[in-house]
């Protein structure tokens, strides 16, 4: 699961996904509408990847924490929602995902913001399984079948040469002398 390229922007409500980079900020596809729109360097912006949640010990990012939820809810999404739920429903779900959360600076936001974006983040497919799950499940995949052989890639036709006609010269052309005749004053 790589969260580097989704974004959180301060005064949208929904998450992002990184486009293309501009001289002055961002393009970003918006993970519910599909909506494209910039984002300027002016707005505050936010990384998943960088995002930690306290615990009583340490930080922990929100991709295991969001591994965990996945886990958890069996590639579902919450039967809940998220930004209706009492902080009781919130703070009960979070202690299964993350036991040892730090209860006195985690708030009931956090957590609802946390769940609505496993929820954005699972609906637009995003959210898949480690590449350590992935070789598990793999070898046990590849020891129940048989390899299969597989034919090799036909070669691409290219097309013939076109005639096309020289290009134009791109040296600029000088300007054209003057040939009026009247006199200058003097």
């Amino acid at each position: 699961m790589d969260l580097s390229n989704i974004l959180a922007v301060s005064g949208k409500p929904d998450l992002n996904e990184l486009v293309s980079r501009t001289k002055n900020g961002a393009i970003v596809k918006n993970l519910v509408t599909n909506a494209k729109f910039p984002v300027f360097a002016t707005s505050n912006i936010s990384q998943l990847s960088e995002i930690r949640m306290y615990t009583t010990n340490d930080e922990k990012p929100l991709e295991e924490i969001f591994e965990n939820i996945y886990k958890l809810m069996d590639a579902k999404p919450t039967d809940f929602d998220p930004k209706k739920a009492d902080s009781a429903t919130l703070f009960e779900l979070l202690g299964k995902v993350l036991p040892d959360y730090d209860t006195e600076r985690v708030h009931a936001s956090d957590a609802k913001k946390l769940f609505a974006w496993y929820n954005i983040l699972l609906n637009a497919g995003k959210l898949t399984p480690s590449e350590d799950d992935k070789k598990e499940e793999g070898k046990e995949e590849i020891s129940a079948e048989k390899p299969v052989a597989q034919k090799p890639a036909a070669p691409k036709k290219t097309a013939a040469p076109k005639n096309v006609a020289p290009k134009a010269s791109t040296q600029a052309k000088s300007a054209p002398k003057r040939t009026t005749t009247a006199k200058k004053a003097i």
